[in-house]
């Protein structure tokens, strides 16, 4: 298969391309070669992607650890699988139990702490992706992590100004400064970080096959550290925790057709403003220039605004993820879109009548999108004393708000920002990609799939082009490398409060890899310590 590509059309960059037959794309070399290795020994891409997320929960705690929560899609060489590994509220989590401990003026769980914790759901769909897909036993895939954790490593650029950022906050968290706080403070960049609980606790999962996690020493561990600390988590909660293979979510853009986990996730926003876009010609103007750039801001806010209104877990959602994919809904949406001006839009009638992402393609045609996080940097800034697992918070994305989709309730999942996409084109892949970063990840896939299907550049290009992140109202943040001047204060012009920032970090970080001939084109991105590799 070749690709009619822009080669020579990119941005600086620090990034050439990549080619292999296998090959890994992750934010940090020593997990995309712990994926290689797996291949090497005769794994497939599921073994590579899971023993790179080990890793990564080790090199990149900033992000993600063993408390994550994650979601994959895979093409298994015929179709797509969906997975959802994200955990559920405890049983005893409900609106009144928040009032009587918080106040009755709560308008969510606490940002961090035990009471912001659910089920963590990634070592479960680890679990779940090696018994149906995986060839090499699920020991071995956590063997690159063991070594790195117990043997310690030079901690990189990026991810130790994320740790020196988060350690001003969470330096007080229940057993975060024993474990990522050394010296009693952050790592220097170089500095060799040795972690030894987390090498224990991967030495368990590897005996047991992950059972310690869920049904084991490693669930009691956390519920006596949890009821320590006042919370209401519960050894059944964990035990009851299972992942749900689910049907990835489509929806046609130009020629190319975008996949997404569906809801609770918000890998539809992404979904629901290229549906808006498909009303305009963007083709025709600048990649570049304030016309693109506008008509992109504005579908992101309408699907935003949906987004926020309907989306929860599909139990609890009022309006269906079909009706908010309508293509006569979106084109009404469109005209909604004023070419001259920047609008502050809210939720429309679609009623008819935050983490780490990696990537990896073994030869054999299988190719994996895979994401897990902590959500908020470190998380709940918990971390279970002698297992270095520090645990998510995404149970501080419910609402308390009474007949909200997303108000917070027993057993439930909340509303989640991890998203894998991936992208196919006459029913055969052609991406699997994913863009880290909180709200910015459904803006990243947007914007990548408007740079590939609408101008034409390559992977690696739609990884290093400039990028905007729409935050709320009517501010919009943009890198301070990129875009033309002449863009920027046109938007202006129309409205938009355009805030320059050069913390790259605010604007995701993407890996991407592209099926070729006999191969693949993979690329990472240059706003991370990352790495695509192959062979």
């Amino acid at each position: 298969m070749t690709h009619s590509f822009q080669w020579t059309a990119g941005y600086p960059s620090q990034r050439l391309p990549v080619f292999g037959r296998n090959v890994v794309a992750t934010s940090h070399p020593l997990a995309a070669q712990a994926g290689l290795r797996m291949m090497q020994k005769g794994g497939n891409a599921v073994d590579a992607a899971i023993a790179g997320a080990a890793v990564m929960t080790i090199v990149e705690p900033v992000s993600n650890g063993l408390g994550s929560d994650a979601f994959c899609i895979l093409w298994d060489g015929s179709q797509l699988h969906g997975l959802n590994a994200s955990g559920r509220a405890p049983q005893a989590w409900t609106p009144q139990f928040f009032k009587r401990k918080y106040g009755d003026n709560a308008l969510t769980p606490p940002k961090r702490g035990w009471d912001s914790v659910t089920v963590p759901g990634a070592v479960a769909g680890w679990m779940a992706l090696s018994e149906r897909f995986g060839r090499l036993p699920f020991a071995d895939l956590l063997e690159p992590a063991i070594d790195i954790a117990e043997r310690g490593y030079p901690v990189s650029v990026v991810v130790q100004q994320k740790w020196a950022a988060a350690a001003r906050e969470l330096s007080g968290g229940p057993g975060f400064a024993d474990a990522f706080l050394p010296h009693g403070r952050a790592p220097n960049v170089g500095e060799l970080f040795r972690f030894q609980p987390a090498a224990r606790t991967l030495r368990l999962l590897a005996e047991t096959k992950g059972e310690a996690y869920y049904r084991g020493e490693i669930a009691e561990a956390a519920v006596r550290h949890a009821q320590e600390h006042g919370a209401v988590m519960t050894t059944q909660d964990f035990a009851r925790h299972e992942p749900e293979w689910v049907t990835p979510l489509a929806k046609p853009y130009r020629n190319h057709t975008l996949h997404e986990i569906p809801p609770s996730g918000q890998g539809i926003a992404a979904q629901i403003a290229l549906g808006i876009l498909q009303n305009f010609d963007l083709g025709s103007m600048p990649v570049d220039g304030p016309e693109s750039q506008h008509l992109q801001i504005e579908a992101m806010k309408l699907a935003f605004a949906d987004v926020y209104r309907y989306v929860a877990e599909p139990a609890s959602m009022s309006v269906g993820a079909d009706a908010m994919l309508d293509d006569a809904y979106l084109a009404k949406r469109a005209r909604l879109i004023d070419l001259r001006r920047a609008q502050d839009f809210g939720a429309g009638n679609p009623v008819k009548g935050g983490t780490i992402y990696l990537t990896a393609a073994d030869e054999r045609g299988m190719m994996v999108s895979f994401i897990q996080s902590n959500y908020m940097g470190f998380g709940s800034g918990v971390v279970v004393p002698g297992t270095g697992i520090s645990l998510q918070n995404r149970g501080a994305t419910f609402v308390m708000q009474e007949g909200h989709p997303n108000r917070v309730g027993p057993k439930k999942r909340p509303y989640q920002t991890i998203i894998p996409g991936f992208v196919t084109r006459e029913g055969k892949p052609v991406m699997s990609f994913g863009v880290m970063g909180g709200t910015m990840q459904p803006q990243g896939h947007t914007q990548v799939m408007v740079r590939i299907a609408d101008y034409g550049q390559s992977p690696q290009a739609a990884c290093d082009g400039p990028r905007f992140r729409f935050v709320q109202g009517m501010d919009v943040s943009v890198e301070d490398h990129g875009f033309p001047a002449a863009t920027l204060e046109e938007l202006q012009r129309r409205g938009h409060r355009i805030v320059t920032i050069d913390d790259y970090n605010q604007f995701g970080a993407a890996q991407l890899i592209w099926p070729l001939e006999g191969g693949y084109f993979v690329a990472s991105d240059p706003r991370r310590d990352g790495q695509a590799v192959g062979f």
